[in-house]
């Protein structure tokens, strides 16, 4: 009986009891996001500055997980719906300088320690997105960009291969250039970052 005891908690401390994270894996994820994002107009020497942009993202999930006693190494992709973005004056306040992430994907590694059912993690890898940069009345762009993603999360695991995960990244798209199609300089470089937090669940097969 106490050896029965012992031979639990052990296997409660190093995550390698009855659950276990190893395999492939089919998700939805939901959540929102917010940062800043900025129009320089570096011929003319001036800019919007930083302003708020924000939004909704919702997509899916792959991934694959490989567990050895409690570490976990995994990769996953995901590819989101959002619309995340805002505005300001432009320097000439006669325009609005618009910017909005149409979609947002990433595809990165991860790295965990189970905990049974409980699994803590962090992860860092790629990201893209189409980045639209728009000045009413002047006109507007929609460029593919790419960039990084880092974050953290955690994981619980539910029943059977089902896990409910909680979630925050860091993309970093840097700068598209909205060109002539947004001023008649040829310039107009359009920052784009966003900081996320999304729910998901998720199914390993």
């Amino acid at each position: 009986m106490i050896l029965a005891v012992t031979l639990s908690s052990a296997f409660a401390a190093d995550g390698s009891p009855g659950y276990h994270w190893t395999g492939f894996y089919i998700g939805i994820n939901g959540g929102g996001g917010w940062d800043e994002s900025r129009h320089d107009f570096e011929a003319a020497g001036t800019t919007t500055g930083g302003f708020n942009i924000s939004g909704s993202t919702a997509g899916g999930t792959l991934g694959a997980n490989l567990q050895a006693g409690g570490l976990l190494l995994g990769v996953e992709g995901d590819m989101n719906w959002s619309d995340i973005g805002g505005s300001d004056s432009c320097p000439n306040p006669n325009f609005t300088c618009r910017t909005r992430a149409k979609w947002l994907a990433t595809a990165r590694g991860r790295v965990g320690y189970a905990l049974d059912r409980f699994l803590p993690y962090v992860t860092a890898g790629a990201a893209f997105g189409q980045i639209r940069a728009n000045i009413p009345d002047f006109g507007s762009t929609r460029e593919t960009e790419t960039g990084f993603a880092l974050g953290s999360g955690v994981e619980a695991g539910i029943v059977g291969g089902l896990s409910a995960k909680l979630e925050y990244l860091f993309v970093d798209l840097g700068k598209s250039n909205c060109g002539f199609s947004c001023t008649n300089t040829g310039v107009d470089e359009v920052r784009f970052k966003a900081h996320l937090f999304r729910v998901g669940l998720n199914y390993r097969f």
